[in-house]
């Protein structure tokens, strides 16, 4: 009878073990600190693969636009040379996960910084400062006073409609599930313009160049780079937010900003939004 509990025992002791083991190897890796990256040679980045201007592929299927140019760079000061990077595109949904789970060192990716979001990761000093624009190619609409009281397409459930609403309390606000769906308003004269990022709505006018975005944008938002928590990461960190603070400071930011086609604020340093009053 002794016997038996003894070895009852000792199966219970190795499942316990067995299962410990079993947990600890099913746990995702540590996002690797700045001397595992340089050991390993390459960087690796989320990055976004259908929003032009900041990333998007090109007719050859090549990855490009400002983020794209920007995750290059920072493979230069990382690991010395921008072409060890390797580029993940990824979902709006999964842009945070990347890094909290491991699987890339940083996001580029159009996240912009919030409260709730940097209780879970770490941000960066700002790259650039999106913004709420609205687009139209109606020649009556010169001005942001101009379409104050018409109508304008907005994308279902995103963060525009609080802005439009409070900056606009007059327009006449029309939800739409998609940005085709929105074209097919603007093109009918259902809607007289369309309200989203700056970002997004450069991109639009850049394939569709008979819209052009009016001058006055809407507040403002922080784009950074999503780098993981933890005091083990702060040498990564502070490389990151060092790099960024230089490229604004040599103007190379300011440079490419521009190059794809982005609005900006001279008097912010380039990096931001214009407002146009």
């Amino acid at each position: 009878m002794i016997r038996m509990k003894v070895e009852g025992k000792r199966i219970i002791f190795f499942l316990l073990c067995f299962c410990f083991l079993l947990f600890t190897f099913s746990l995702p890796s540590r996002a690797a600190e700045l001397k595992a990256i340089q050991k390993r040679g390459y960087l690796i980045v989320a990055v976004k693969d259908n929003l032009r201007p900041l990333g998007f592929r090109d007719l050859h299927g090549n990855l490009q636009g400002l983020e794209i140019d920007l995750a290059q760079r920072l493979a230069q000061d990382v690991v010395g040379n921008s072409a060890n990077v390797k580029l993940q595109p990824v979902a709006n949904r999964d842009r945070l996960s990347m890094v909290l789970e491991d699987k890339v060192d940083l996001t580029i990716a159009s996240v912009t910084a919030t409260a709730p979001r940097s209780r879970v990761v770490s941000f960066s000093m700002p790259y650039y400062f999106d913004g709420t624009a609205l687009i139209t190619k109606d020649a009556s609409v010169q001005k942001l006073s101009d379409i104050a009281k018409r109508k304008i397409a907005v994308l279902n459930g995103s963060s525009t409609i609080a802005t439009v609403r409070y900056l606009l309390p007059s327009a006449q606000m029309v939800g739409v599930d998609s940005y085709e769906k929105a074209r097919s308003l603007l093109e009918s004269g259902a809607a007289v313009g369309l309200a989203a990022d700056a970002s997004v709505l450069s991109g639009w006018v850049q394939e569709y160049p008979q819209y052009r975005l009016l001058p006055t944008l809407l507040g403002a938002e922080a784009l950074c780079v999503v780098m993981p928590k933890g005091l083990q990461y702060d040498e990564l960190r502070r490389r990151v937010n060092a790099a960024i603070a230089r490229y604004s400071a040599e103007g190379w930011l300011q440079q490419r900003v521009a190059y794809w086609g982005l609005p900006f604020d001279k008097r912010a340093g380039g990096q931001g939004i214009r407002n146009d009053n």
